[in-house]
């Protein structure tokens, strides 16, 4: 790790690191990614470039003569072509599709014109179109839908033009089982986070002072200052067409979800640095899939730009950036910008590949080539006002796949149930309410689960009365999923957040104290026994005393594994748990590496949930 690294972190102290750093000969396991590593990363997105003959500004990206070989796991698929197949070929190859959007939940790229060793041979044009042709027949025995994302001409010197389509399957939503992803939104305070999102989901454009941004504010406060100091959730739908599903058609979230065959759901977080809390909260609690930076063109990287940087960097949430306000500025003014960017992405600890997006072909290849390098950066340059290149943006939302497949699903998915506690509501009519995200097994209505732990330790019983997801009834909520649960009488005074909702035959362990391999990322000083910070681990969020320091006394940029105590409640936490730490200008990162449980999971007296 770059001593450098540590400047993305010291943006609110006024300091930087200086020499002090640790040296990057291995691997770092915290998000900071090693030179060589970055390399080899670079070279593999490469290689697996698709992109068309069409000049492009980026040079790093040049179009290869063939794509890698198929692979016979994932969500894509090669076919040189698809003429008139007997019925049992057709059968075939509708299984096959099945497959495929299994293993996308719910999305495939096909390839017609490819090779399975992945190359690109081309067709004729009838030729490409009865190929075509028999992949709708193909999709719609499946129920999807098809959508042609680009043509590509294959110049072989040939007297009649040949050309490779890349198509987008996509399955027709039923009983509300859409893709959904998440997209964590950070940047500097009056970068334009909240009036892009506005833009985005209500389906029409800003009028340069704000109005789109209205509708998101939580608080009177935040219309009144215009600055977002509370996390809200705003989705943007597309349906099995890939058309955009928003506010502007439907009136309800409900009806979104209706339509909507993938969702993204945006968390908007703070800009202000007086807010850091609930950004990081944010990040570590609601497991984003992405991360959108945001940066105004008219100011470039500042505030707390770096720190949302490489506080998603320390997470390892791929992030991807989007310049706003270019109807603000020059030309010049924004090219000047990205630069800033690139050079900043480009330096040692962050060693991304930043990929400018000027096209449509450029949104195809930054959303697959992101979501299978993490070194790729997509940048987008848009205006909230006059609408420039927010097409663009659309396109590759539409196109982006998940991160996780259908078999890491389904493993999640077989665990015992555990849902974590982000949000606690009291709602006329229907009693105490919790929000948050199933990170593993099935809840369904009616379920019995444990919640805690208490101040003292313990688990108390209680009920689902019914689940919400995206503002709309659900009876089945899936690992990885967020959602709202309904209590009934449960009472909210023995709620916080932080708490789990476990399974009763998971035996939850809670500790006072944990050890956890660190990094110090900024210090002023010398990191020692009875040091405070507030530590973040998932969703949960308190002060701890270091207990001990195993080893010397830590400087910024050192490692070290540290004991730590939380001062006021025990927690449940998880072995391998990333950890965020911080106590004014002090930070740092880690992951939990030892437990000191207190007790077992003691079961207490159960509330009347009547």
């Amino acid at each position: 790790m770059d001593s450098r690294v540590s400047e993305l972190f010291a943006t609110g102290s006024g300091q930087k690191s200086g020499s002090q750093g640790v040296g990057s000969s291995s691997g770092n396991c915290y998000g900071m990614i090693s030179k060589k590593c970055s390399a080899k990363n670079a070279k593999k997105a490469k290689s697996r470039l698709f992109r068309s003959s069409k000049p492009s500004n980026n040079p790093p990206y040049i179009p290869p003569a063939n794509l890698p070989p198929e692979a016979e796991e994932g969500n894509i698929e090669y076919k040189l072509k698809l003429i008139n197949p007997t019925q049992y070929r057709f059968e075939h190859l509708a299984t096959q599709m099945k497959w495929r959007l299994q293993e996308g939940r719910g999305e495939a790229v096909y390839q017609i014109g490819v090779e399975d060793n992945g190359m690109l041979v081309g067709l004729s044009e009838d030729d490409l179109r009865s190929s075509l042709k028999t992949l709708g027949r193909m999709a719609e025995k499946v129920g999807a839908d098809i959508t042609v994302l680009r043509e590509i001409e294959v110049d072989y010197d040939a007297d009649i033009p040949r050309k490779v389509v890349e198509v987008l399957i996509r399955k027709v939503p039923d009983d509300q089982q859409f893709l959904d992803l998440r997209v964590a939104v950070l940047g500097n305070v009056d970068s334009g986070k909240s009036t892009l999102l506005g833009v985005l989901t209500q389906g029409e454009l800003d009028n340069g002072r704000g109005r789109a941004r209205l509708n998101l504010f939580r608080h009177l406060h935040e219309i009144q200052t215009g600055r977002t100091s509370s996390i809200s959730f705003e989705i943007l739908g597309f349906n099995s067409k890939g058309e955009v599903v928003n506010y502007s058609e439907s009136r309800t979230a409900e009806e979104i979800c209706e339509s909507a065959s993938k969702m993204i759901t945006f968390i908007d977080l703070a800009g202000h640095h007086k807010y850091l809390k609930t950004t990081i909260f944010g990040l570590t609690s609601y497991c984003p899939d992405f991360a959108m930076l945001v940066v105004s063109a008219n100011t470039g990287i500042a505030g707390t730009t770096r720190e949302h940087l490489g506080l998603a960097m320390a997470l390892k949430v791929p992030i991807f950036i989007v310049v706003s306000k270019v109807d603000l500025c020059k030309r010049e003014t924004v090219e000047r910008t990205v630069r800033q960017l690139e050079r900043i992405l480009k330096q040692p600890g962050c060693n991304k590949v930043p990929l400018v997006v000027s096209t449509t072909d450029d949104a195809v290849t930054a959303a697959q080539q992101f979501a299978q390098s993490p070194s790729i950066t997509p940048i987008f340059t848009v205006s909230s006002v006059s609408g420039e290149s927010l097409e663009l943006l659309k396109v590759f939302f539409n196109i982006i796949p998940p991160l996780s497949n259908s078999k890491e699903q389904e493993e999640l998915m077989q665990q015992l149930t555990e849902f974590q506690v982000d949000e606690i509501y009291t709602v006329p009519e229907v009693g105490t309410v919790v929000g948050g995200t199933l990170y593993s097994g099935i809840c369904r209505e009616g379920e019995q689960l444990i919640v805690g732990p208490t101040d003292s330790g313990q688990f108390r019983e209680l009920t689902v009365c019914s689940i919400q997801r995206n503002r709309s009834a659900c009876r089945v909520l899936r690992a990885g999923q967020a959602a709202t649960l309904a209590l009934g009488t449960f009472d909210r005074s023995l709620l916080r957040k932080g708490m789990v909702m476990v399974s009763p035959e998971m035996n939850p362990t809670i500790c006072w104290q944990f050890e956890a391999e660190i990094v110090l990322l900024f210090h002023a000083k010398t990191f020692h026994k009875g040091f405070q910070v507030t530590v973040h681990v998932g969703n949960v969020r308190q002060t701890a005393t270091v207990e001990a320091v195993h080893g010397k006394e830590l400087r910024t940029g050192e490692k070290a594994v540290v004991r730590f105590r939380f001062i006021k409640h025990p927690e449940y936490l998880k072995l391998g748990a990333k950890l965020l730490f911080r106590e004014g200008a002090t930070k740092g990162i880690g992951q939990v590496s030892n437990l000191h449980p207190v007790s077992q999971y003691q079961p207490n007296e159960s509330q009347d949930e009547a």
